[in-house]
């Protein structure tokens, strides 16, 4: 006979961690290159929340953001362009060959073929091995 007692729930309590933890978290998370997840999973924490921590924590040391209404244009100088055109050699002609050898047994096939129809190549290989 099989028996199940039932445990209640442990209490869960949440982990309050100190300013200057959740600061240095903050800080590591802000260099250059460094993962939120890596961070957080180096200090047992949960990357959601690291997250959440940065975020909090841009939005405070962002300056107050005036009302719309507040805000006067400055007409002196112009935007600066968001996208910069720029001119690219066109791409050469592709030279050299493909080189295809296939062996069954005591055949082999030897297939050379020009790079700049490596479509047709292609189209041929797919149907030679239907």
């Amino acid at each position: 006979m099989d028996t199940n007692i039932a445990h209640p729930p442990a209490d869960r309590q949440r982990r309050r961690h100190s300013p200057e933890f959740r600061a240095s978290v903050i800080q590591a998370c802000l260099q250059p290159g460094v993962s939120i997840a890596a961070v957080a999973l180096a200090n047992g924490l949960n990357a959601n929340m690291v997250r959440k921590w940065v975020i909090e924590e841009r939005k405070r040391s962002l300056p107050a953001q005036a009302h719309p209404s507040q805000l006067v244009a400055d007409r002196g100088s112009p935007p600066a362009p968001a996208f910069v055109p720029l001119a690219l050699p066109a791409p050469s002609a592709a030279s050299g060959t493909i080189q295809i050898e296939l062996r069954r047994g005591e055949a082999t096939v030897s297939v050379n073929w020009p790079v700049s129809a490596a479509d047709e190549c292609a189209a041929w290989l797919r149907e030679w091995l239907r």
